[in-house]
């Protein structure tokens, strides 16, 4: 039995974070003069690669691109979008980002059994930690609230620090709790999370739960797709006996 560590992802995976996120980014959108009618659905594919691609996603989507076509923007050779002035990105963030880190915690709630099934993964020795494109105000806040001496670690998005899919935060994450790449698992609900871990040189554990249907996890390269927490700790802990 060796000894591992479980890095999760936030959003989709270990919180429901989609009606805050949808409040906070069409409150961005009005007060910066556009519209701000998204709904959960749109939202849940606008996020995933961090606040700054959120919005160009929703910007996009404003002037009429079709929902398949959202996801390549943030990728590699799409980080910016014909039509679309970064300036105007930059400045819809600085509104949504205040907002959104005073109304982080308005709806937002852990998915059933999260929380129980990290605190027993802790006590059979697995170090658990969040590593998340979200701010890392908004992280540190919502970990503090709604998982209060659950996480080793907990990691958003911060200065001079390559967020996901880039290894930069995870490997951070893995200094901090002194675990190396081939004793950790990273969990989460998107491509990105699919990315990071091997990015990292972490196998995945992808949840059907968050913002991506599980055609698309698979379509994407997921190789272990879960459905309950119960499942995910089991998983875990089946790496933990290999």
């Amino acid at each position: 039995m060796k000894q591992i560590a479980a890095i999760f992802d936030m959003d989709g995976t270990v919180l429901d974070t989609l009606e805050d996120l949808k409040c906070a980014l069409n409150y961005a959108f009005e007060e910066a003069g556009h519209s701000h009618d998204f709904k959960r659905e749109e939202v849940a594919l606008f996020f995933g690669s961090a606040v700054h691609v959120a919005i160009q996603r929703g910007l996009a989507r404003e002037a009429g691109m079709q929902m398949e076509e959202l996801l390549q923007i943030g990728t590699k050779g799409h980080e910016t979008v014909d039509g679309i002035d970064e300036a105007e990105v930059n400045r819809i963030q600085a509104i949504y980002k205040p907002y959104y880190e005073k109304h982080c915690n308005d709806n937002t709630a852990p998915y059933p059994g999260i929380v129980d099934m990290i605190r027993d993964l802790r006590k059979q020795g697995i170090r658990c930690a969040v590593v998340s494109n979200k701010p890392d105000p908004a992280v540190q806040s919502l970990v503090a609230d709604l998982f209060p001496d659950t996480f080793d670690f907990s990691l958003g998005e911060i200065a001079g620090l390559k967020r996901k899919p880039a290894p930069d935060m995870v490997e951070k994450c893995l200094d901090a709790i002194g675990t190396k790449a081939e004793d950790a698992v990273y969990i989460g609900d998107s491509e990105i999370d699919i990315q990071t871990a091997e990015n990292s040189g972490l196998p995945c554990i992808s949840v059907d739960w968050g913002f991506r249907p599980v055609s698309y996890l698979s379509s994407h390269g997921a190789e272990v797709i879960v459905s309950t927490a119960a499942e995910l700790g089991g998983e875990i802990m089946r790496r933990r006996e290999e």
